[in-house]
C-alpha cells in the first residue's frame, strides 16, 4: 500500500484529539498484519519527531478468555511512550482520561529488561534477563467505534494502548518463576469485586507471554531499561471519570493499586 504514512497521521490525529474512525480493515481490503505493522512502525517515526521517546513495548491479546469477545485470536505487539506510561502514587492514583476513547482497564504484570532476551530461551533464561517484576494496570482504548475491529487495525493504532500505571518495582528472583504462573488478580469497582484471573490464562503466565513476544523476533529488539507489559489478567471493563477501582494480587509478592478516574 502506498499511504502507510497517511494512515499513520490519521492515526495520531485521531488519538490526539478522541475522534474516532473507521477501521482501516473496512476502507482497504488489503490491510492484513504485515502493512499494519509498517503503518506502527511509521506512527513511531512520526511520533518521535514530535518529541515523543519509547520507553518500552505492549502485549495484547495475550488472554486466551478474551479472543473470542474481541474476535483476535493471536497476540499483537506496540510500543509505549515517556508521556503515555508513569509510576502508581503512594495510596490512591488519579488517572485523567482525557482524550481516551471508550476506555478500558487491564490489570497486568509488567517487566523490566535487564538485557536483550534471545529466541530459542525458556521462561527461566528469560527471567534471567529482567531486571524487575511489577503489577500494573494498563487504560486501553478504541479509535474504532464500539470497540469493532480487525486484528491489523489494533496493530496499526497503537495495539490499542492508552495509558500504563506501573506499581512498585520488585527485584526479580529466580524463585519467582513457579508463582509467575500460578497467581491471581482480583479486580474491583467502587470495592466491589468485578472480575478476577489466573495467570495461566496469559499463555500460561507473563514469562511465557514475554517468551512469546521475544519469539515474533520483533523490530528492533527489546533493549535493557526498556518496560514490557504482558497482557490483561482480567477481561477489560470500561472506565469513567469518578469511579474507583482496585486490583488485588494472590500468590505474588506485588502490592495491588488504587485509581480514581477524573476526566
Amino acid at each position: 500500500m502506498d499511504d502507510i504514512a497517511e494512515i499513520a497521521k490519521a492515526v495520531l490525529t485521531a488519538a490526539e484529539s478522541g475522534c474516532q474512525i473507521a477501521p482501516f480493515s473496512t476502507t482497504r481490503p488489503k490491510f492484513d498484519l504485515a502493512t499494519a505493522y509498517r503503518v506502527a512502525a511509521e506512527v513511531r517515526r512520526q511520533g518521535e519527531a514530535q518529541g515523543l521517546r519509547v520507553v518500552g513495548r505492549k502485549i495484547g491479546f495475550t488472554n486466551r478468555t478474551i479472543w473470542n469477545e474481541y474476535g483476535v485470536y493471536a497476540p499483537i505487539w506496540g510500543v509505549m511512550y515517556d508521556t503515555t506510561v508513569s509510576d502508581a502514587a503512594p495510596g490512591e492514583t488519579v488517572v485523567s482520561l482525557g482524550t481516551l476513547s471508550e476506555p478500558r482497564i487491564e490489570p497486568e504484570i509488567a517487566f523490566g529488561i535487564a538485557r536483550t532476551p534471545e529466541p530459542g530461551m525458556d521462561e527461566a533464561a528469560i527471567l534471567d534477563c529482567l531486571a524487575w517484576v511489577a503489577h500494573g494496570v494498563e487504560i486501553v482504548h478504541s479509535i474504532f467505534p464500539g470497540w469493532r475491529f480487525a486484528a491489523p487495525d489494533t496493530v496499526a493504532a497503537f495495539a490499542l494502548h492508552g495509558k500504563y500505571l506501573v506499581g512498585p518495582r520488585t527485584p526479580v528472583r529466580r524463585d519467582l518463576l513457579q508463582p509467575l504462573a500460578r497467581f491471581e488478580i482480583v479486580l474491583s469497582r467502587d470495592a466491589v469485586e468485578i472480575d478476577r484471573g489466573r495467570a495461566e490464562d496469559v499463555l500460561d503466565g507473563p514469562l511465557s507471554a514475554l517468551r512469546h513476544l521475544v519469539e515474533m523476533r520483533i523490530d528492533p529488539p527489546l533493549s535493557p531499561g526498556e518496560i514490557v507489559t504482558t497482557g490483561t489478567v482480567t477481561r477489560a471493563f470500561p472506565v469513567a471519570a469518578g469511579e474507583r477501582w482496585s486490583t488485588r494480587v494472590d500468590g505474588l509478592p506485588l502490592a495491588g493499586l488504587s485509581i480514581r478516574f477524573a476526566a
